[in-house]
């Protein structure tokens, strides 16, 4: 189980509830009294269940109208089957693991089980493959033609959702790397112009990889395609693609950064709906800043507003836009490389061209994890500032 789980009060306001989630990116709070005993559990499930009939004000309410009270728990000594077992037969995700007088202990959720049970599984695959083995030819025949069929949807997301080269911008020079985990994948970045003196620049996630992911691109990259042409909004553009976005992902989501630049001033004005904060390296003083202004995920809370922030940007600044995938590659340790290492690395090299700046970072990040392989599509957009009027 993870002990030490998120708890919050019944009285706490559901926007810092959801505001709490979205920061820790987990799934569940647990509800406690001040004995901390166990009250009730909200969700990701609880929020999507009634969020879209929701009376205005609704974030302002305390999370005991929205939790799912007395949920169903399991005791410390109970075995991972057994567990499984009952997350199955409850049709749940997270169950609060308490003692006999319901204080919470921890909390165990389906991820965790798996990879629990990983290792249980890759044996019970590897019998399973000798037992099949008559069947092979037949499997290793149809892999084939999947395999093709995927590699040329991938090349056509490729073309649909990335701009075919770096925006020939004479304020900001590129550097580029787009790596999907399979053939087709979530992530995407996208430009757009909505004025001969704005530049805009998104990047975006959506979650998890593979076929449902991409889908899900798709739908989000058509609706900025659509209405980042009409605004020099970044917050108007996130809001109107989460609104476009409202039921057509079903339960997933999309995380974006999107800026744009005031080409006269150097200004990047810019929201954020729960993607990685960009970072920004000052030439003049050598420091990193992180771009940071929070929004929730697109897709899943209706009439989402988002915030902007500006930045008053100076010639040979850099820019450091990613997807989580970036970050969250481990080692051999089971250790990420996380932010702080990217960070120090920008630090490291924030002098160099946006192209070996690029290469630079990636290096950094694949000494870090060795012969590890990537769990999740890797998205690195490096912008620099020119130097020059």
């Amino acid at each position: 189980m993870q002990a030490e789980p998120v708890t919050v009060p019944s009285t706490c306001p559901m926007r810092d509830v959801m505001g709490e989630m979205n920061r820790r990116r987990i799934g569940a709070v647990i509800v406690v009294n001040g004995a901390n005993t166990l009250i009730g559990i909200f969700t990701e499930r609880d929020l999507l269940r009634r969020v879209a009939d929701a009376d205005p004000g609704w974030r302002d309410a305390p999370v005991a109208e929205w939790m799912t009270p007395d949920p169903f728990t399991i005791a410390p000594d109970v075995g991972w089957d057994e567990a499984v077992s009952m997350m199955d037969r409850h049709r749940v995700r997270h169950l609060p693991v308490v003692d006999a007088d319901r204080r919470v202990l921890g909390i165990v959720s389906t991820r965790m089980l798996m990879l629990r049970r990983a290792d249980d599984l890759n044996r019970l695959v590897e019998n399973r493959t000798r037992e099949l083995k008559h069947a092979l030819d037949e499997i290793m025949s149809r892999d084939a033609e999947l395999r093709y069929n995927l590699s040329a949807a991938g090349r056509f997301q490729t073309r649909l959702l990335l701009p075919h080269a770096p925006p020939d911008w004479p304020e900001l020079r590129w550097g580029v790397h787009y790596a999907p985990l399979d053939h087709l994948g979530g992530d995407y970045y996208d430009v757009a112009q909505p004025g001969p003196d704005h530049l805009g620049f998104l990047i975006a996630d959506a979650s998890g990889h593979s076929i449902a992911a991409a889908m899900v691109a798709i739908l989000s990259r058509t609706a900025f395609a659509d209405v980042s042409g009409a605004t020099i909004s970044p917050g108007a553009v996130l809001s109107e693609m989460n609104a476009r976005l409202q039921g057509l992902a079903d339960e997933r989501f999309v995380t974006a950064f999107y800026g744009v630049l005031d080409r006269r001033t150097r200004v990047l004005t810019y929201a954020n709906a729960g993607h990685p904060y960009p970072l920004r390296f000052v030439a003049r003083t050598g420091a990193v800043q992180a771009l940071s202004v929070t929004g929730f995920m697109l897709g899943i809370v209706p009439d989402e507003q988002y915030r902007e922030k500006t930045v008053q940007l100076e010639p040979g600044d850099r820019l450091c836009f990613y997807t989580d995938g970036l970050v969250e590659a481990r080692n051999e340790m089971g250790e990420g490389y996380g932010t702080d290492r990217l960070e120090r690395a920008f630090a490291q090299h924030g002098a160099c061209t946006a192209d070996e700046l690029t290469a630079r970072l990636l290096a950094d990040q694949r000494a870090f994890r060795g012969d590890q392989k990537l769990s999740d599509d890797v998205t690195l957009v490096v912008g620099e500032v020119s130097r020059e009027e």
